[in-house]
């Protein structure tokens, strides 16, 4: 449980999103995993109308001026109604919002995150491209020079809201020298949908559908000067920063989207019966639910300890550290919870007469998506290296063997 850790205002707007969690039609939830919803554009409506998104932003722009504790909380409870409304809810509320309100002008703001806030238009961001995932700075789109605005061509690939969104947050190549250091030939654009804006393709996903993941395609497509976020040719800034919110936004709504997986499988043990008895009393049952009872409380304990090391300003480097452990731990340990749901149902939890195999199969894009967690594992290495060599221990630890000092015996090379 993690009430303490909640101020009263946070608490309060906990309940108001469970009330927009009981709101959601059943049918909602069944229509999109079948497909036939393909972006959830009720659903961020009411979201918006509710004033709960982007819930850490100032009040003048929509927000409610909270913190990433609460931030957290919020992406939770959204994520129990499956991980794909917590994706679309935080693509647009999270992330691009995040970008415009960090690096953007008070005039993108009033124009696109005050009404995405309040659920009238819908945004998505468009980083990953068909010829890479993480190489962030091998980006192929380009945005050419035309005075007072530039013309976007490239593609963009597994764009959440691809199909749905208003607008897209485009990373492209503004330094066409083939010299250019990578770090400083890239601008962050807002782009219309409109002329030159096109969605190739909508991938069928194994979960998480509904989002309108496409592959979209820009073609000359028109990107006015005033709408570069940030600074020309620094993209890297705003991708940086947003590393924060993509990963540690991924690490709480995972938390949301296993929960319901757990109380389906503790419900259902404790009313099947076999050999004369509730399954919930056989060890090998009962055990695994324990298993994935821990891990969730385990889970909000570094997402929490995480989101309030950032909302606490913890340097930088370090918070980089502490989000991609916390995106990796969690997402790997959600995907156990649902395996250990699945495993003590049996055949009828690998049916869709329960929601598990669902949560199941939209819980696999966690590990995947906002960086891999093997990007994580790297990142989470280089930092942890640089700490310790940071680091002054109170005491040599090494020391602290009988043989410590024995000659000839500490060899390195």
């Amino acid at each position: 449980m993690y009430e303490h850790l909640l101020s009263k205002e946070a608490l309060k707007l906990r309940e108001e999103v469970r009330e927009l969690v009981a709101w959601v039609p059943r049918q909602t939830i069944l229509d999109m995993d079948a497909d036939k919803i393909q972006f959830p554009k009720e659903f961020l409506r009411e979201a918006g109308r509710r004033n709960l998104m982007g819930c850490r932003y100032p009040k003048q722009w929509g927000g409610r001026g909270l913190d990433w504790v609460s931030t957290c909380m919020t992406m939770e409870e959204v994520g129990t109604l499956g991980y794909i409304f917590a994706c679309t809810f935080g693509v647009g509320a999270e992330l691009v919002c995040d970008a415009i309100i960090q690096h953007g002008t008070d005039e993108q703001k009033a124009k696109y995150v005050r009404p995405l806030l309040a659920g009238e238009i819908f945004a998505a961001e468009c980083l990953t491209e068909p010829r890479g995932g993480s190489d962030f700075f091998g980006t192929s789109t380009v945005a050419v020079d035309q005075g007072d605005h530039y013309l976007v061509s490239g593609q963009k690939r597994f764009i959440v809201g691809g199909e749905g969104a208003d607008y897209f947050l485009v990373y492209a190549r503004t330094d066409h020298d083939p010299k250019a250091h990578p770090h400083k030939a890239l601008t962050c654009l807002i782009v219309d949908r409109g002329p030159g804006v096109k969605v190739e393709y909508l991938y069928g996903l194994m979960g998480c559908r509904g989002g309108g993941a496409a592959r979209l395609v820009f073609k000359d497509a028109v990107a006015p000067k005033s709408n570069v976020v940030g600074q020309i040719n620094n993209a890297y800034a705003v991708f940086n920063t947003m590393m924060v919110p993509e990963r540690l936004g991924t690490a709480a709504m995972t938390i949301g989207a296993a929960r319901p997986a757990l109380e389906v499988a503790t419900g259902y043990t404790t009313r099947r019966k076999a050999f004369g008895q509730v399954i919930a009393q056989f060890q090998g049952v009962s055990f695994q639910v324990a298993e994935a009872a821990m891990l969730l409380d385990a889970c909000r304990a570094i997402a929490y300890t995480t989101a309030s090391a950032v909302d606490k300003g913890v340097r930088p480097d370090v918070v980089r550290r502490l989000v991609s452990q916390t995106k990796k731990f969690i997402t790997e340990s959600c995907q156990k919870v649902a395996h250990n749901a699945m495993q003590v149902m049996g055949g009828i939890g690998y049916t869709n007469v329960f929601p598990v195999e669902r949560i199941f199969r939209d819980l696999r894009l966690a590990s995947i998506w906002t960086g891999s967690n093997e990007v994580m594992s790297m990142i989470i290495a280089h930092q942890w290296y640089k700490e310790y060599f940071e680091r002054k221990a109170a005491r040599d630890h090494e020391n602290d063997a009988a043989e410590a000092g024995a000659p000839d015996e500490k060899i390195y090379e």
